[in-house]
């Protein structure tokens, strides 16, 4: 699944293509693609004009005229540009026509991804952003900020930093990599962890994550941005991924365990 970094590549990558175009059409041939009402994402969403693309955790945020479309690729979602006109290919499921004459095409294997269409004015107020915790470049984000949010909870580390209402964007892969920076074991209670180790945990999240962003995400498995384009992180990660392979630090063996059913590899010398 993308993670703030992949999400913010696909937006710097959508950006020459997209802004300051008209969308003139819409075709939806996958409704559940739409979370909001169907009926009204397609009416409304005709004649808006895109002015700007940003990312709010792992969402597309588009801010149109009246609205900001929002759009969350799940695991497999990407898109594709096509002339109007073409046919649609397999797994292309939403269709938004530009004044230009391009097809802007969403594209899902397993169709888990969402758009939502919502009035500007409700934009914070309202589900699904407005549960979201900080992104890692927000000044707010700081040890005391993190160590309120998680001092009472009894949950390992590791499932508590994927919970995108205390910190945005951190996925399975980031999360790794963040507690072997941090020495943190995935397996410690968050209740145990200590201001100067959220100290650490804030750090190298934005360490982990800034480094991301520039080198374009990382591309494991299905994952590849706006029209296959791939990151280069994966070449930096230091556990993730590493099972068996010798740590970094100390020359141990990477292991690989599940930590609330996610793989989860560390060292278990190096991360106390």
């Amino acid at each position: 699944m993308p993670e703030k970094p992949e999400v913010m590549t696909v937006c710097t990558q959508l950006k020459d293509r997209i802004i300051n175009k008209k969308i003139t059409g819409c075709n939806i041939l996958w409704d559940n693609i739409i979370a909001t009402n169907l009926l009204d994402f397609k009416t409304k969403i005709i004649g808006q004009n895109i002015n700007d693309i940003d990312s709010r955790g792992k969402f597309i945020v588009i801010r149109l005229d009246d609205y900001f479309l929002l759009i969350h690729l799940r695991m497999e979602g990407k898109f594709t540009f096509r002339k109007v006109g073409e046919d649609f290919e397999k797994h292309e499921h939403v269709e938004l026509i530009l004044d230009n004459k391009t097809s802007w095409r969403y594209r899902d294997v397993r169709k888990f991804g969402k758009m939502y269409l919502i009035d500007k004015d409700e934009i914070n107020k309202v589900k699904p952003l407005k549960d979201l915790g900080y992104d890692f470049y927000d000044c707010e984000l700081d040890k005391e900020y993190l160590y309120n949010k998680i001092h009472k909870k009894n949950l390992p580390i590791k499932t508590v930093l994927l919970d995108q209402s205390i910190i945005a964007g951190i996925g399975n892969i980031y999360d790794d990599e963040i507690l072997f920076l941090s020495k943190i074991s995935p397996l410690r209670k968050a209740s145990k962890i200590t201001k100067k180790e959220c100290e650490e945990i804030i750090k190298n999240t934005k360490y982990v994550l800034s480094e991301a962003v520039k080198l374009g995400g990382t591309t494991i498995r299905s994952f590849t941005s706006s029209e296959g384009v791939h990151g280069l992180f994966q070449n930096k990660l230091l556990v993730h991924g590493k099972e068996n392979e010798k740590c970094p630090n100390c020359g141990c063996k990477i292991i690989k365990i599940k930590v609330g059913g996610r793989g989860t590899y560390y060292c278990n010398k190096c991360q106390k």
